[in-house]
Parts: structure tokens; C-alpha cells; sequence
């Protein structure tokens, strides 16, 4: 084969391998303006997530407000502003109001003492609970209710992965721990509903909704399910709250000793600086 022709050769197979690249680069696009939906509402990975453990929203590195999420790709609506998170959880009081909020309990070595730190400094908070430690510490649940907080479902189990559930069972599971928790408190108002691990979709807020509680996320998040100690979540929590503020913190699923020592430092400070109180019995419209 002569120069001419291997030129000519060459010349063809530039122009191929450049209409190939063109129509790859043009599905690229067209894939990403429009991308495949999924019908689950599944908006968080939760493989290998252990009690207590934040995954959907992701807790901020540094306790601070941890911002706008992205929108499901089920279509479904997510949040347009720190008053609204996925799936319409809330994430802000709507307020200027500060609210501490206690997760996974009750629990008999650290609630008591998280009670008495609040009792203290004339605190009110909000407790999310779970179903199977409310039936075995239902004294715990009234002396919650006898202080003047208020309650939260928060699953029966700690279920992170209750959201991808069916309705049905998800419904099951809420009503149960709500019914564990009306055998300790009968009258108590359950205006709340926190998904474990933060792991919201759709069918889970539906349901939420439908029960008549409303979706409760935070801003604040130090983290002190892990353990960090006392100096760093009293450090995360100060630094990250503001007006409007919903402070994730823990009285059970595991050691809060930190947690209970970091109360003492920092409502204080909080205390100083803003209007701290209860998340309201009838939820936040």
C-alpha cells in the first residue's frame, strides 16, 4: 500500500473515531439532563449503619447547620430551604427558639441524669424514643412527661432501613411504639416522628403523616454517637447552633457520658444566647 493511500486509510479512520466520540459525548448528556428514575424513595445509603448511626442528611464535620439536600430521584420533592429537608422533614423550629432534642432512649443510667442537667437550668426538651425501651422503662417516659418535654417516635427498634420498607409494615412499626408509649403516658401528645439514622423516604414520611406526626429532622449534629468526649460535642454544639436550631444529641445506644458532662458547658451558653425549649405538642405547620 502506497503513502496516498494509507493517508486516505488514516483520514477515515479519524473521522470515525471522531462521529463515534460525538454520538458518546451526545448520550452522555442526554443521560444526565434526564436521569433514570427509581421508584424506591430510597434517598440515603444505609449499608452496614449501626445503631445511633446518622447516615441520611449526613451529619456536619463540624456540628454546624448541614445544609440543602438534593432531590430524590423519585421525583418526589426535596428540600428548597433549611425549613424543609427531604421529604418535608423538618430541619429548623421556625423560630428563633433553639431546640435540644435526645435520641434513642429512654435509658436507665443516662436519661435520669440527662433529666436532672435540664431540670437544672429550666430546659425543656424533646425526647425521641424507642418503642422497646419505652415498654421496658415506662417510669422513664413519665418522668420525661412529668418534666415538661415532650415526645418523639422514633421507631421501635432503631430501624434505619424502616423508609424502604412496604407502608404497611412501616405503619405497623410507628403504631407500636406509639402504643407502648400511650401504656406509660396515656395522655401524652406524639407530635413527632424521627426516621433512625435520618434514612427519610417517601413511604416512611407518608406514613409519618398520615398518623398525624411530623417528620423531624436537625441542623445540629455533633456527632456524640460516637463517643468523641465531652470537650468536642460541647465544642460542635456551641460553634453550630443559631436561631431556629434543632440539636441532635443522645441519652441511650451506648455510652453518653460525654454527652451528659458536655450538658453542663453547654447550656450555659446556649442558654445565654437564645430561648431554649420543647419541640410544641402539636407539631410545626
Amino acid at each position: 500500500m502506497g503513502p496516498r493511500t494509507t493517508g486516505r486509510a488514516v483520514g477515515v479512520v479519524v473521522l470515525v473515531l471522531a462521529a463515534l466520540l460525538g454520538s458518546a459525548y451526545a448520550l452522555g448528556r442526554s443521560l444526565l439532563d434526564d436521569p433514570p428514575r427509581s421508584g424506591t424513595g430510597t434517598t440515603a445509603s444505609v449499608h452496614g449503619a449501626e445503631y445511633g448511626e446518622q447516615s441520611a442528611g449526613g451529619p456536619s464535620p463540624e456540628g454546624t447547620p448541614s445544609g440543602r439536600a438534593e432531590a430524590g430521584q423519585d421525583g418526589h420533592r426535596a428540600a428548597e430551604s433549611l425549613d424543609d429537608g427531604l421529604f418535608g422533614s423538618r430541619v429548623t423550629t421556625g423560630s428563633s427558639e433553639v431546640a435540644l432534642t435526645f435520641d434513642d432512649g429512654p435509658d436507665p443510667q443516662y436519661t435520669p441524669q440527662v433529666l436532672e442537667v435540664l431540670r437544672e437550668f429550666h430546659v425543656r426538651a424533646t425526647f425521641c424514643v424507642v418503642g422497646e425501651n419505652v415498654q421496658n422503662h415506662p417510669d422513664l417516659i413519665r418522668a420525661i412527661v412529668a418534666d415538661g418535654h415532650t415526645l418523639c417516635n422514633h421507631s421501635w427498634k432503631h430501624d434505619v432501613q424502616l423508609g424502604q420498607r412496604s407502608p404497611n409494615t412501616i405503619r405497623a412499626d410507628l403504631l407500636r411504639t406509639n402504643q407502648a408509649i400511650r401504656d406509660a403516658v396515656p395522655d401524652a401528645p406524639i407530635a413527632w416522628y424521627r426516621q433512625p439514622g435520618g434514612a427519610w423516604t417517601y413511604p416512611v414520611v407518608s406514613v409519618a403523616e398520615e398518623l398525624g406526626m411530623t417528620p423531624l429532622h436537625w441542623n445540629v449534629d455533633p456527632s456524640d454517637w460516637q463517643a468523641p468526649g465531652a470537650t468536642r460535642i460541647t465544642a460542635l454544639v456551641t460553634r453550630g447552633a443559631g436561631p431556629g436550631s434543632i440539636v441532635l444529641m443522645h441519652d441511650a445506644g451506648g455510652n453518653r457520658q460525654g454527652t451528659v458532662d458536655a450538658l453542663h458547658r453547654i447550656l450555659p451558653d446556649l442558654t445565654s444566647r437564645f430561648r431554649l425549649e420543647a419541640l410544641p405538642v402539636d407539631g410545626i405547620t
